[in-house]
């Protein structure tokens, strides 16, 4: 980065930080008067994103769509990859190895852990794009607007200086602390997910599954991506967030081809969209009958059949959520911290790591499997 940009950014960090340091010394509010307009405005908001929350391939689709209409908002993008990931995870639950693994019951609880998250994080977020939009279309900012959508005054804040700026990376990466906050409370912190998900698969999550892979397709059979490691730590998960920016959007021939493989593989939360010589949405064996081992470095031994990784709309029929809990996560200027862009580049290699994973994993099943018969 060079010197002009640096002092620039850091001006501008110090400017955001200052005016945040003002809201934490006022009582959230929504003081604003509202016209008609505004009433009518925040209603449209609501049923729209209502309409496009009902379940993870319905989400993902919005964040590509939002982002082919406005790429500037970086988020959307980054959004939609990761997200991708979250459907994959859920189908996982009901593919041929983790049904192995795991029983009906644990499945459905893990399941529901994942659209919860999923859940809240496009509610928060869809309605700022939205007002973005209207923003656009109206000429003036309509940011006072996030009060009334339970959305927190820190992206408030952010996204009035994005109006006048139009720093994109200061902006996706205050998105990325917003929805990793966000989640902090009403997701992983949240006693039922502490008891039934997040304590009882500490080893599922470290050490088995391909939960804690985020991968990035790209081309055909092409991968890049990271792993996550303490998914309960909110500063992992956002520091998790600013290298997955820096392997999407630092790197532009890269980007370019990522946008291109997204548009051209609508997602199904089938694995089978990135990896359709390991995967398929049919299942190719008959239920029952055990397998020798299919799977060595990441290809498919001759004669073996592809794994059985079941679209969304054939894995989960969509759940009716509860609202979302209400109150703001932001207390401590110090947040904006995170915003300052680190320089170092990431090639974001993966693939050895997730074929290895994936190997470890089908191991486990048959193992489990050829011990269940025995007993």
């Amino acid at each position: 980065m060079n010197f002009i940009k640096r002092n620039r950014e850091l001006s501008l960090l110090e400017r955001i930080r200052d005016e945040l340091k003002r809201k934490n010394k006022i009582p959230p509010g929504t003081s604003h008067h509202l016209t008609i307009h505004d009433r009518k405005l925040l209603e449209k908001i609501r049923n729209q994103t209502k309409e496009f929350n009902l379940n993870n391939v319905t989400r993902t689709k919005a964040y590509l769509e939002f982002y082919l209409k406005h790429p500037e908002i970086q988020w959307a993008f980054l959004g939609h990859m990761v997200s991708r990931n979250g459907g994959y995870n859920m189908t996982d639950l009901k593919g041929e190895l983790l049904t192995r693994l795991m029983s009906k019951r644990d499945c459905n609880k893990f399941f529901s852990f994942l659209e919860r998250g999923n859940w809240l994080i496009f509610q928060d977020v869809y309605p700022q794009f939205l007002v973005y939009e209207e923003s656009l279309r109206q000429h003036k900012p309509l940011f006072y607007l996030f009060s009334y959508l339970n959305v927190s005054t820190f992206m408030e804040t952010i996204w009035n200086f994005f109006w006048k700026e139009q720093d994109r990376y200061i902006h996706c990466i205050a998105l990325v602390i917003n929805e990793q906050s966000y989640l902090e409370k009403r997701v992983v912190q949240n006693s039922v997910y502490q008891k039934d998900v997040l304590n009882k698969f500490e080893f599922y999550l470290q050490d088995w599954l391909s939960f804690n892979h985020i991968l990035f397709p790209h081309g055909e059979g092409d991968l890049k991506g990271q792993t996550l490691h303490q998914f309960e730590s909110v500063n992992e998960r956002i520091l998790l967030g600013k290298r997955l920016y820096t392997i999407l959007f630092k790197d532009q021939a890269f980007l370019k081809r990522a946008v291109e493989w997204a548009k051209s593989h609508p997602h199904t939360g089938s694995r089978k969209d990135y990896w359709p010589h390991i995967f398929n949405h049919v299942h190719e064996g008959i239920p029952g009958l055990s397998y020798p081992l299919r799977l060595k470095s990441c290809q498919l031994r001759k004669g073996a059949r592809r794994f059985y990784s079941p679209t969304l709309e054939n894995a989960w029929k969509n759940v009716s959520q509860p609202e979302a809990e209400q109150g703001d996560w932001f207390e401590d200027w110090r947040v904006v911290d995170y915003l300052i862009e680190d320089d170092e580049m990431i090639d974001g290699e993966i693939k050895n790591e997730y074929c290895k994973t994936l190997e470890r994993l089908e191991i486990a099943a048959v193992a489990k499997k050829t011990i269940n018969f025995l007993e």
